[in-house]
This record gives structure tokens, C-alpha cells and sequence, in this order.
């Protein structure tokens, strides 16, 4: 699980204690579920407080305060000044992290949710988030299957071409006496810009994988913006609140990601002679996001320091889905996983269930959830096994095509030079 000390950022600021009615320099700290103060001169932890528990984030100013943040947490309002790098960044990012707590399903209650979970509801929650990566793979693999069968469309249109080629060159070696010599030249001229249309026509429509909200930093800008980051099989898009597109990189544009921080990720285009594109992106959803960046810029992604340690937490119970998560489970996933084995009959799998339940205090309830769940994730493996043998027979026919093609190219140059 993630570790909800992690820290997102913090800043340099002064704080407004209430009880000696004076200001106090400090930072101000936020992390995945919470937001603190810690003054400089003592190291004293001034404010702790649940984003939940936050009402209201303004900016605001007075007669004796300018250029203040507050924060409304129950009924106590917190003043911070002097925010550094602006007053307006860190209203951004606050602002950001709290309304997507509110929105998230770990509300108000999520500590003492988290803490009566039962085994069942951590099993669930292992397999939900392997049943939502295999769909992001069967979507990438989906795309490339299409991609595939565009190479393989265009493929065929050029062996099209190359037999049209080939008659036309038999008719430029006939005898000159041969009759049919002007329709041969026309008709396959007046074919041609027909073919070129519908491959325009056909222009890949793809399905987003993934879009989140982001605050999007541009190269080393102080400044910071809201907006959304799209994922695709074939890229991904950065764009401002109101969906215009601020940037698109495609797969082959993109020379490397940082990821900072579990929450915040930088993407980076490298030119020579000018300078890089850069976007910097922070967001509370960023952990949703990352297992498929790392999925299709596995080459390209690199996980810095503080980064680190989420790798691990999150790869540990996934990494081999045959190990904890299938052990955790051994009842269920032997009559549902395994499509080797004889299907056990239900009454054998009901039997597991029961031992299941027993054993690790399931609920009827979750053991029909993580039941449904297993036979999601088999017909899911089912398809993305059977995706990835049709790409691999399309990859050879592929490869059979150009090399058939190179060789009739080669054969039609020696035929032009005899014929110059």
C-alpha cells in the first residue's frame, strides 16, 4: 500500500499562531492525505490535519495580512503567508490534492475504513488493480494489433501496385504491334488516387487508455496551471481545463520521464540546437497512471529517489501474479484460473470457497466479488494470449510480405535498366 507519509512538496512560509499571536516561519508540507506545518527555529509540528477535514482553501488578504492562504479545517481557520515559490502555486497544488480527496473514495472515514478492512477487501483490492492492468495491457495490445493490421493493408497495396508495375513494364517489353497498350496505361493510373483516399480515410481513431487531472508545470516556469493528461496506446496529451491541447507527444517523440515523486512525473522531448521540451506534471492520480507509462516507455522511464520505494511497495505483491496474490486464494483460482486443469466441478469450487471463507474470515459477499473478479481476469488472459498469437502469425506475414516485396523490386530495377 502507499506509505501516506510520503511527502509531495513543501515550501517555505510563515505561519499565523493563534495562541502567541504572532507569525512563525516554517514549512508547509503536504502529503497524500494530509497537510502540516513545522516551525524552523524549534522543528515543532504546528498543524496536522486531515485533507478531509478541510471545508474550505481561499486567498485572501487584510488590513494587517496580504497575499495569505487560508485554510478552513473544521471550525479553525489557518492563515500561512510569505509563500514561496508564489501564493499561487501552492493554492493550485493544495487545491488539487484536497478536492480529489473529496472525490476519491478514501473521504473523511478513510483511516478507520482502512483499519476494520478484512482480508477479503485486501484481496479484492489486489485483484481489481490487476484486472484494471491487464485491461490497460489488452488496450495497448489492442492498438497495436490495429497498427499491425494497417502495415498489413498497406503491404497488400503495395503488392497491388507492384503487380500493376509489373504489367506495365511486360507491356513496355512487348512488341510495339501489341494492341492493348493505351488501356493498360490508363487503368491503373485512374485507380490510384482512389486507393490513397481511403487509406486517409481509414486515419486511426484510437480509445483513451487513462485521463487524469494534472497541475502542469513548462519547462523550469515558476508558474503552474490545472489541466489533464490523456493516455494513449500511441502517446499521451497534456491540455489545459478547458480540453484545448497544450502539447502532444507521440510514443517515438519521447526521449525520457522522470518520475520524481509517486504523485508527480516530469516528460521530456530533447532537440539539438534548441532547447528541450519539458513539461513537469503533479497529480493525485498519478499512481493510477504510472504502472501504464512504465508499461509502454518501459526503456524510457526512470524512477528517481523518492520514487523509489513506491516501486517497490506497489511491484512487490504484483510482480508474480503466481505468488502472493494466487496464494492468497489458492481455493478460489484452483477451479477458475487454471482453464488447464478439469474445471473441478462446482461443487469442488464451492467447497473451496467454503474452506476460503473460513480460513481467512471471507464473507459470502466478497467471496462472490473475488469469484467474479478471478472469472474476469481469466477471460481477460484468455483474450490478451490469443491477441498476442495473432500479432506474432501478423509479425510473420509481415516479414514474409517485405522480403517477397524486396525481391520484386529488385527483379522490376534490373528490368527498367535493360529497358534504359
Amino acid at each position: 500500500l502507499m506509505n501516506e507519509d510520503i511527502r509531495i512538496h513543501s515550501w517555505p512560509c510563515s505561519y499565523y499562531l493563534d495562541t502567541s499571536k504572532q507569525w512563525v516561519s516554517g514549512r508547509l508540507s503536504l502529503t497524500p492525505v494530509a497537510i502540516k506545518f513545522t516551525a524552523d527555529k524549534t522543528g515543532e509540528l504546528l498543524v496536522n490535519f486531515h485533507l478531509s477535514s478541510i471545508s474550505e482553501i481561499k486567498k485572501e488578504s487584510s488590513n494587517l495580512i496580504f497575499s495569505s492562504l487560508t485554510i478552513l479545517e473544521k471550525n479553525t481557520k489557518h492563515w500561512f503567508s510569505s509563500l514561496q515559490p508564489s501564493r499561487n502555486v501552492v493554492f493550485n497544488i493544495l487545491e488539487h490534492f484536497w478536492r480529489e480527496q473529496l472525490l476519491s473514495s478514501q473521504g473523511a472515514g478513510a483511516e478507520a475504513a482502512a483499519s476494520q478492512s478484512t482480508k477479503g477487501k485486501e484481496l479484492t483490492g489486489l485483484l481489481t488493480g490487476s484486472q484494471k492492468r491487464l485491461e490497460d495491457t489488452a488496450k495497448v495490445l489492442h492498438y497495436q494489433g490495429e497498427q499491425f493490421d494497417n502495415i498489413m493493408r498497406g503491404l497488400n497495396k503495395i503488392e497491388g501496385d507492384m503487380d500493376v508495375a509489373d504489367r506495365l513494364l511486360t507491356e513496355l517489353e512487348s512488341p510495339s504491334w501489341w494492341p492493348f497498350s493505351s488501356k493498360l496505361w490508363k487503368a491503373p493510373l485512374e485507380t490510384k488516387p482512389k486507393e490513397t483516399a481511403t487509406v486517409s480515410d481509414s486515419k486511426n481513431q484510437e480509445g483513451i487508455i487513462i485521463r487524469i487531472p494534472v497541475i502542469i508545470t513548462h519547462r523550469t516556469d515558476s508558474n503552474v496551471k490545472p489541466g489533464k493528461l490523456t493516455l494513449f496506446a500511441s502517446g499521451l496529451e497534456i491540455s489545459d481545463c478547458n480540453s484545448q491541447v497544450i502539447h502532444r507527444f507521440e510514443s517515438k517523440d519521447v526521449d525520457d520521464i522522470r518520475v520524481h515523486t509517486p504523485y508527480e512525473i516530469s516528460v521530456r522531448q530533447r532537440f539539438i540546437g534548441k532547447p528541450d521540451t519539458s513539461y513537469r506534471l503533479l497529480s493525485a492520480k498519478m499512481p493510477e497512471a504510472i504502472p501504464i507509462l512504465e508499461m509502454q516507455f518501459s526503456k524510457k522511464i526512470q524512477f528517481l529517489e523518492d520514487a523509489l520505494g513506491f516501486v517497490g511497495a506497489r511491484k512487490s505483491p504484483q510482480v508474480d501474479l503466481g505468488t502472493s496474490i494466487w496464494q492468497a486464494a489458492t481455493g478460489l483460482l484452483g477451479g477458475v484460473v487454471q482453464p488447464s486443469s478439469p474445471v473441478g466441478g462446482r461443487e469442488g469450487m464451492d467447497n473451496d470457497q467454503v474452506q476460503l471463507q473460513k480460513q481467512e474470515k471471507i464473507s459470502q459477499e466478497e467471496a462472490k466479488e473475488l469469484k467474479q473478479i478471478l472469472k474476469k481476469l481469466k477471460g481477460l488472459a484468455l483474450e490478451t494470449e490469443a491477441e498476442l498469437e495473432r500479432q506474432d502469425e501478423a509479425l510473420d506475414s509481415i516479414t514474409t510480405s517485405v522480403d517477397r516485396t524486396t525481391l520484386n523490386i529488385d527483379k522490376q530495377n534490373r528490368r527498367i535498366k535493360k529497358l534504359t
